[in-house]
């Protein structure tokens, strides 16, 4: 199998292009499940998207892509195989899904994705799929989300303790540098741009502030910055998140300060400091729901695992390579 999702990878990255590749990938059986087939080409559609981006990502650094794409391709089949388990777990456990679910379901989609049945018979002529096959996709999204969600997602409970426990073992995760509460105004002056003018625009705002016009008041009105309906709030920041200039900036002001006019190659910035706060542990009332988060994740990995280890074990399950 191993060999089988090198091979696929190397075509995948377009360096190889033979025919006998292309026609080994297209016809191959990657996996039975049962008496159901996996072919290479089931994988190789089913982590497109995926292939896309890594294609992209790592175009510079052929030798970490290929890595990448066979772990990619590795995680991709095992979805496919556990797709088909639960598939087949649902059907000879004798459930059923009415047909008025699906129906409603599909409808829904047609309203969210389309917009109207015309274009979605468009997008699915243009995808190479008939009606048919999106209804029983369709179908079967809803039965691997019901079983996962009856055997994983119903299962899951993280308790208080639970959240204590891991907050107790894992501090150092929850630590933070110096930070501080920020907000800011933002006048874009691009290379090429009248930067006089942005910067006169600057200056006659700091007036404004040193004025006593709320700094809140300004940024709604004046800033073309993303947090300009915010009042320029960004929140709690620490160095890391500002370039060099801002930072140096806003790390030296005091709590209720205003900056002067600072300068970048792209932008003009006023700074108004309101509070800061030293490192530390993000206290355990800061983090529960983070923790929490997290700890679902475990949880869910590991009863996901479980369920499909318990329907391999009585299941027939058979790799092959090229």
């Amino acid at each position: 199998m191993k060999k089988a999702l090198c091979i696929l990878a190397v075509s995948l990255t377009g360096f190889v292009n033979g025919a006998r590749a292309q026609a080994d990938l297209a016809n191959g059986i990657a996996v039975i499940v049962n008496d159901q087939v996996i072919t290479f080409s089931d994988v190789r559609q089913h982590v497109g998207p995926a292939m896309e981006l890594l294609r992209e990502q790592f175009a510079t650094k052929p030798q970490v892509m290929m890595q990448k794409m066979q772990d990619t391709l590795k995680e991709g089949t095992e979805q496919l195989v556990e797709r088909k388990l639960i598939l087949n777990d649902f059907k000879v456990s004798g459930y059923n899904i009415p047909e008025t679910v699906i129906e409603d379901t599909i409808q829904d989609r047609i309203r969210e994705r389309f917009g109207d049945r015309n274009k979605l018979t468009r997008t699915l002529h243009a995808e190479g799929l008939t009606y048919e096959g999106f209804r029983r996709q369709v179908r079967e999204q809803i039965i691997v989300e019901a079983l996962r969600n009856k055997y994983v997602t119903s299962e899951i409970l993280i308790s208080p303790q639970k959240i204590e426990n891991y907050y107790a073992a894992n501090r150092e995760q929850f630590k933070v540098n110096d930070e501080v509460k920020v907000r800011m105004i933002v006048l874009n002056s691009p290379p090429g741009s009248d930067r006089a003018e942005a910067r006169a625009r600057a200056e006659q705002i700091l007036q404004l502030s040193r004025q006593g016009r709320p700094f809140a008041d300004l940024a709604k009105q004046y800033s073309e910055g993303s947090q300009r309906q915010q009042g320029g709030d960004y929140g709690w920041r620490e160095r890391s998140f500002f370039r060099k200039e801002l930072a140096d900036v806003a790390f030296s002001l005091k709590p209720g300060q205003v900056s002067n006019v600072i300068e970048t190659p792209e932008a003009f910035y006023l700074m108004l400091v309101e509070e800061a706060r030293l490192a530390r542990t993000k206290s355990i009332n800061e983090v529960r729901a983070e923790a929490e988060k997290i700890l679902l994740g475990k949880e869910r990995t590991r009863l996901q695992q479980k369920y499909v280890d318990r329907l391999k074990k009585k299941s027939f399950v058979r790799y092959f390579d090229l």
